[in-house]
């Protein structure tokens, strides 16, 4: 199924660059398409790419005159700032990143927060789980170990890196305690497997390519949060909820393991009219057995899911949407 995928990305990714050039360049105004729309997603080993690529998939095909096509970034913060400077138009975030762009805190402390105000969701998708990943032959048994050892946090002012950051400040662990290095979810995994780096700190989906890749060259730890330590948490940052990887999520690996997750959501800036926003919202729901099909992130995705969106505020077309029966 990735690989159907990740087929019909680069087709949308090469239409939309071809239909860009002739809207561009020629003279038959019936070149210039109605509607066209980029999707910021994320990199190709996380969650947020095939994601993207199947609602870019789903919109070419259910809705009429649509040209979409995804776009690899590197992740939420880079969305947002994409979306605000109209260079996309679409978007998958962390709800936590989505709330500190709307209120100038954390990494866009020292930018116009006003300049995020055109940003409105249309759908909340999934739980994007805090993933903490060390190997077996380690000997390390839970965050609280952490201290002292080469750790990978994620890039450098990434949602990611965020969510490393508040928890291990639940643990009373800071940078100073640890040597951190800014990796993205693909160096951070390479790292982990040549011995570079003792742990890696991830936040997405699960099951996650990246910690996939990991496992199929040596056996992992996943690290537990505990009730303790997500208290602490959730008192400081709301947005977390508690959430359990499964026991068979990844090769060789067979325990339940609690840790927290915050929410991807669907987001759109001002371009997407509330008409539009319907369209695409709609669409989703009409297609729902091939949405769900192509993660499964997205198996349990439904209208009370998708409805469930907090701290932004929702595209009309989309809240429409929701509240028809």
């Amino acid at each position: 199924m990735f690989k159907k995928i990740f087929k019909a990305v680069a087709a949308c990714v090469t239409l939309c660059t071809a239909l860009l050039f002739t809207g561009c360049g020629g003279n038959d105004q019936n070149a210039v398409r109605e509607e066209f729309i980029h999707i910021a997603t994320g990199n190709t080993t996380g969650t947020y790419y095939p994601v993207g690529g199947v609602i870019s998939e789903i919109l070419n095909t259910n809705i009429e005159k649509m040209h979409s096509g995804v776009q690899t970034t590197s992740g939420s913060v880079s969305n947002l700032r994409l979306l605000a400077d109209d260079t996309v138009e679409l978007a998958i975030v962390q709800n936590d990143i989505a709330n500190f762009a709307a209120s100038g805190t954390e990494m866009f402390k020292d930018e116009n927060k006003y300049k995020f105000d055109n940003i409105k969701a249309l759908a909340a998708l999934y739980q994007e789980s805090c993933q903490v990943v060390t190997t077996e032959a380690s000997g390390i048994q839970s965050i609280a170990d952490l201290k002292g050892k080469k750790v990978a946090v994620g890039a450098e002012g990434s949602g990611a890196e965020a969510n490393a950051r508040q928890i291990l400040e639940a643990y009373g662990i800071t940078y100073n305690d640890i040597d951190a290095q800014y990796l993205s979810f693909s160096a951070g995994a390479k790292a982990l497997k040549d011995g570079n780096v003792d742990a890696v700190f991830l936040t997405a989906g699960f099951p996650t390519l990246a910690i996939q890749d990991i496992t199929a060259q040596t056996n992992i730890n996943l690290l537990p949060i505990d009730d303790e330590h997500i208290k602490a948490l959730t008192e400081k940052y709301p947005f977390y909820t508690k959430i359990v990887i499964p026991k068979g999520i990844y090769n060789k690996f067979d325990k339940d393991v609690q840790t927290v997750s915050v929410t991807a959501l669907l987001v759109c800036n001002e371009k997407v009219s509330d008409d539009l926003g319907y369209k695409i919202t709609k669409s989703l729901f009409d297609n729902l057995d091939t949405f769900k099909n192509a993660h499964p992130v997205l198996s349990n995705f439904d209208k009370k899911v998708a409805s469930g969106i907090s701290g932004i505020e929702v595209n009309g077309g989309a809240k429409k949407f929701f509240d028809e029966k």
